[in-house]
């Protein structure tokens, strides 16, 4: 009699510590398709960044076509942040996600340089075609920038879930790793230099 007590004791905390698990389990690979479709959205805006790019260039090219050095920086920025392969296991690497995000902030960069550049030009700051293509780029570097920090809350969510205890067993168990979060670019906390010539 005690003997089939301590059994019947021993399945039901089994059966109880694998509904824990299997709860744990599936908390976690929600938490972990979050942070995908968070990342897909950060992806979604900078492709749309890179292909508003070449109408840009474009249009810039016919009335400043002197500014050669500057276009070009904005169409090699572009080639080297669409060139790099991205899919969802760079957010679990620093180096591969490093590597992106720098890519990303030189095309940033580089845009501003190409926008500063136009103030030069007052027959490009009347084109209508620029200034649809600059009103679109505004938007999307805004999108981007709404993206970033909501991909960022989520990924404080999943990190926080997979670090928690008993949680971080069942991470480590089933291979949930910690994930990458966009950082400002390196100098932003610096206000920038005003210069009135």
């Amino acid at each position: 009699m005690r003997k089939s007590i301590g059994l019947i004791v021993v399945v039901v905390i089994a059966i109880i510590l694998l509904m824990s698990g299997c709860g744990t389990y599936n908390s976690l690979v929600s938490s972990e398709e979050q942070v995908n479709e968070a990342w897909s959205q950060v992806e979604n805006q900078y492709q749309r960044r890179a292909d508003l790019i070449p109408n840009l260039v474009a249009t810039v090219k016919g009335y400043a076509s002197h500014e050669e050095r500057v276009l070009t920086r904005v169409t090699e920025a572009r080639a080297r942040s669409t060139g790099i392969s991205i899919d969802a296991d760079v957010l679990e690497d620093p180096e591969a996600f490093a590597r992106f995000e720098a890519a990303q902030n030189e095309l940033s960069q580089a845009l501003r340089q190409l926008l500063v550049v136009t103030e030069n030009y007052p027959n490009l700051k009347a084109d209508q075609q620029f200034l649809a293509l600059q009103s679109q780029l505004e938007g999307t570097e805004n999108r981007i920038s709404v993206e970033r920090r909501r991909f960022n809350t989520v990924v404080q969510g999943y990190n926080t879930q997979v670090r928690r205890f008993p949680a971080n067993i069942f991470a480590g168990i089933f291979g949930f790793e910690q994930k990458q979060y966009f950082r400002s670019e390196p100098g932003s906390e610096k206000a920038p230099e005003v210069k009135f010539n």
